[in-house]
């Protein structure tokens, strides 16, 4: 029985979740890494405003942040009307709808982890990279990001992770259209309300070996990037001190 259902298994849901997981994965990856940056440069009232607003996705019910983008991006709200009318882009019910909400859900992972990340660096190590006459720009690239890429890496991992199970705020706003939107999660809940336990479960056994496999190389790497750090950090600071003591 087990594998008549696997042959016969529809895959169009694991592929919608992974293309809308990676698809969001490398939104967020840019734009919470340029919010981390910006907002740990910001004073401290700047600060706590920024980063309660990009942090709200986390703690809101996913249903919360479905209604909301819902009302934004519906075809009867004038945002909504702008974008078909004038661009010819329909966000309700399609796949682009489901980028857009797992984006919503997952950023706040990718912000956190990478301003956390940028936080934790040595503030010597900036020092040492404007002694030796570095501009900002290349600051935040060879020393900033680099030092950084542990958190960077993790948040990555775990955007890709919870933009792969997002279910509340993509069926508020994408619906549950078979081979269009139609996603694991949203597969999973439809088959138990079915009473067919047997393919809930080879949908939850993929989404937790896709898991366990993410995380497995998030630690890999992390580990990996640590190490590299501590000797690039180590070298920045050699190089620091011997300008400082020929001058």
């Amino acid at each position: 029985m087990l594998a008549d259902r696997l042959i016969h298994l529809d895959l169009s849901p694991l592929f919608i979740s992974l293309k809308t997981g990676i698809a969001a994965t490398v939104v967020c990856f840019f734009a919470g890494i340029l919010a981390a940056g910006k907002v740990t440069g910001m004073p401290p009232k700047k600060r706590a405003l920024a980063d309660g607003f990009f942090t709200l996705p986390l703690v809101l019910p996913p249903t919360v942040a479905g209604f909301f983008l819902l009302l934004i991006f519906s075809r009867r709200r004038p945002f909504g009307i702008f974008l078909y009318e004038e661009l010819n882009i329909k966000v309700v019910q399609t796949w682009l709808g489901c980028v857009i909400a797992a984006t919503v859900i997952a950023f706040p992972l990718m912000y956190r982890n990478a301003r956390a990340a940028f936080e934790q660096v040595d503030k010597n190590l900036i020092y040492a990279g404007r002694t030796l006459g570095m501009t900002e720009r290349e600051i935040f690239l060879k020393v900033l990001l680099p030092s950084a890429k542990p958190g960077i890496v993790s948040g990555t991992v775990l955007t890709f992770a919870r933009a792969l199970g997002e279910y509340g705020a993509t069926s508020m706003l994408a619906g549950n259209i078979p081979g269009k939107t139609g996603t694991v999660s949203q597969k999973i809940a439809m088959v138990m309300q079915d009473g067919d336990y047997v393919t809930a479960g080879i949908w939850v056994a993929a989404v937790l070996m896709i898991a366990f496999f993410a995380l497995f190389l998030m630690n890999l790497a992390a580990g990996k990037g640590r190490r590299q750090g501590k000797r690039r950090d180590g070298g920045i600071s050699g190089e620091s001190s011997g300008e400082n003591g020929a001058r």
